[in-house]
């Protein structure tokens, strides 16, 4: 018969517990005495526990009342779907830029107009200017409210925004008028140096950005002018506006446009555009010219060196007949590069300068975009071909071979903007181009009225979606992200047919969303796939877009 005061080896511990290891047993008194203080020191934990509870329940109050009242949450911008603003009887120009200028992470919009006073009361002569004069102004993305202008003396000749990436300079926005060159800062509107224009220098752009060349820790500026003649350029001081060096005259005959590229080894080439191809004149070679000390911290690049000419120090990238444009491809440190000729587009690798591959066309209308058709990561081609008759190919080229993606023709309907992307998080872009489906009139010559914009979805290549918005005569469009991976819009700058006249002039923004649930769905092609018109208003609905 078992009993409690005994231990077994089927309960080994129980021998410590009860005493039994020494072989006594407790009394009645002793457990009584024993039991009265287990029963104080339980009563004098649990007194501990419930001020550690209500302690630790005073500090998580504390926390949420904190963050609920006292320290502010991070408040999202409340976006206007649409804004526009107008302008009566004033006059505006082929500029457009979209920056951040309030430091709130969401882009707004830089453009410039001719009127006798701004939209905030700034009038010219309040500025001691001749009216009327220029603004250039900066618009919130958000909803369309005028952030700041900056008054400046006509004539407008060009302005460059985005000129603070990845330097030290304290201005962004760099304009040439009437005689004058003028640095702003993007945030104040604020002038951060005004300097008369070089002598017999009419320059235009783009502005090239250049290496600290005056060790005042500040980089610097290059102007570039082209006449009949020669084509010369200019070093100015980033801080100052002031010319560093001489100017150097950099070829005898007329180069159409320039451009600044960067090889793989850190070395700075000038790229000129002439009728006989794309050349490439090294930095250090130009800054020695204008002032011999200037080039000892600029890199020289074997490969593009042992391909110079001996006398002008030229290197010859791709050499074609008519060469109209070169492009960037992507933000790459050593970009490739895209030439447009009268009867090709090419490919130039931009570190070795092999050709990568060349498509015959026959003349492109516009300027080439980007984006991503298929999943290869690599950047593909827009070209909108002109083929006759009022008409144009629009055509997606693949950015590895050359090769065609995917084609359309439309009807090339008058002032109608190049093509345009957009990117998603699908790792594809959506396109928007610009014209009118040949079904849609009965007559062959387009009017501006016919002019609509398509969205082109790369997973359901069989299907455009037409915007029915009408638009007046566009100066000029972007189509962005107002804020990082977020609210694609259309950014739209319309006016008066004739360059320089005076007339209603529009600044709007529209999300690219807005106008989807009105859209026409057009099938092209055959087989144009099984989702009704509804199903694809509402996959254009769910897209998703994000930052290249």
């Amino acid at each position: 018969m078992e009993t409690t005061g005994s231990a077994t080896e089927g309960d080994p511990l129980k021998r410590g517990e009860d005493g039994a290891e020494t072989g006594t047993v407790p009394t009645a008194t002793e457990l009584k005495k024993k039991s009265c203080k287990e029963v104080l020191g339980f009563a004098k934990l649990t007194h501990w526990r419930t001020a550690v509870f209500f302690l630790s329940l005073f500090l998580c109050l504390t926390i949420v009342f904190a963050f609920s009242f006292i320290i502010p949450c991070p408040v999202r911008p409340q976006y206007l779907t649409s804004w526009n603003k107008t302008f009566t009887d004033a006059v505006t120009y082929d500029f457009l830029a979209i920056e951040d200028t309030s430091k709130d992470k969401v882009m707004d919009v830089l453009f410039v107009f001719k009127d006798t006073e701004g939209s905030k009361n700034n009038t010219c002569t309040g500025a001691g200017l001749p009216s009327p004069c220029f603004f250039l102004s900066a618009v919130d993305g958000t909803d369309g409210e005028t952030q700041w202008e900056r008054p400046l003396d006509p004539e407008f000749h060009w302005a460059q925004c985005g000129l603070d990436e990845g330097t030290s300079r304290e201005w962004d926005c760099l304009l040439s008028h009437s005689d004058q060159l003028t640095a702003v800062d993007k945030y104040t509107g604020n002038v951060s140096w005004q300097q008369p224009q070089p002598s017999g220098l009419r320059s235009t752009v783009p502005v090239l950005s250049v290496p600290d060349l005056d060790e005042d820790k500040v980089s610097d500026v290059a102007l570039v002018a082209s006449d009949n003649t020669q084509t010369q350029l200019v070093f100015l001081s980033g801080k100052t506006g002031v010319q560093i060096g001489s100017t150097v005259v950099l070829d005898s005959p007329e180069t159409t446009n320039h451009l600044l590229h960067h090889t793989k080894g850190g070395s700075h080439y000038v790229l000129l555009q002439k009728d006989t191809g794309l050349y490439g004149l090294a930095l250090w070679r130009i800054a020695a010219k204008a002032n011999a000390g200037m080039k000892a911290g600029l890199k020289k690049d074997k490969h593009w060196e042992e391909k110079a000419n001996p006398t002008s120090g030229l290197v010859p990238v791709y050499e074609a007949d008519s060469v109209r444009k070169v492009l960037r491809v992507g933000e790459t440190e050593t970009p490739n590069l895209l030439l447009v000729t009268g009867k090709e587009v090419a490919l130039v690798d931009g570190n070795s300068l092999q050709l990568l591959w060349r498509k015959n066309t026959s003349s492109v209308l516009s300027e080439p975009s980007f984006g991503h058709f298929n999943k290869d990561e690599v950047l593909d081609i827009v070209v909108e071909e002109d083929i006759g008759n009022h008409t144009k190919r629009v055509m997606i080229l693949d950015g590895k071979s050359g090769g065609m993606l995917w084609e359309v023709n439309l009807l090339a309907a008058p002032n109608s903007p190049g093509p345009a992307s957009i990117h998603t998080t699908n790792s594809f872009s959506i396109f928007v181009f610009w014209g009118m489906m040949p079904s849609e009139t009965n007559y062959s010559v387009p009017l501006i009225s016919d002019r609509r914009s398509y969205l082109l979805h790369p997973l359901y290549t069989k299907v455009l979606l037409e915007s029915n918005t009408s638009v007046e005569h566009i100066i000029t469009f972007k189509a962005t992200l107002l804020e990082r991976g977020r609210h694609a819009s259309y950014i739209t700058l319309s006016g008066p047919e004739k360059e320089g006249a005076e007339g209603t002039v529009v600044l709007s923004k529209r999300k690219l969303k807005q106008d989807v649930p009105y859209s026409n769905v057009h099938r092209i092609g055959t087989g144009g796939g099984s989702e009704s018109n509804d199903d694809i208003k509402e996959i254009f609905n769910r897209l998703r877009f994000s930052d290249w």
